[in-house]
């Protein structure tokens, strides 16, 4: 279990995960080609895990409508380990995992759940926006 900023690092080197460390103590975390990376930080008694989607579509209530149902939907069925969630007005997909009991395999599974959000839903739900959907 991570306690300190080099035991994160050791767990993200063994998953094989390329990273860098800003001054604030937030890590950057590479996902796939072309995707934003994922931000890490150790915010004692938690890890969390957050990664900005895009902003909120502004003017059509209908669209937000039906983009606010579909993240929620999206939540009870795709995701195990993360959640979408509304930041001011940007959608933001996060985590918070204990720290105390924090193992490789459960940061392995968040960074999981969070690739497979960006790859699979995010083009989806930016054509829902675009009314494609």
């Amino acid at each position: 279990m991570p306690k300190t900023n080099e035991d994160l690092e050791g767990y993200l080197a063994k998953l094989d995960r390329r990273f860098e460390r800003g001054e604030d103590g937030t890590y950057l975390v590479a996902g796939a080609p072309h995707q934003p990376p994922i931000a890490v930080r150790l915010a004692p008694p938690v890890v969390v895990v957050r990664v900005e989607v895009g902003a909120v579509p502004e003017g059509d209530t209908a669209v937000q409508a039906r983009l606010f149902r579909r993240l929620l939907e999206l939540n009870a069925s795709d995701l195990l380990h993360a959640s979408y969630a509304l930041d001011g007005n940007f959608i933001v997909l996060g985590s918070a995992l204990e720290l105390d009991n924090l193992d490789l395999n459960e940061l392995e599974a968040v960074l999981a759940d969070v690739d497979m959000a960006i790859s699979e839903h995010v083009p989806a739900l930016h054509d829902l926006v675009q009314k494609k959907v």
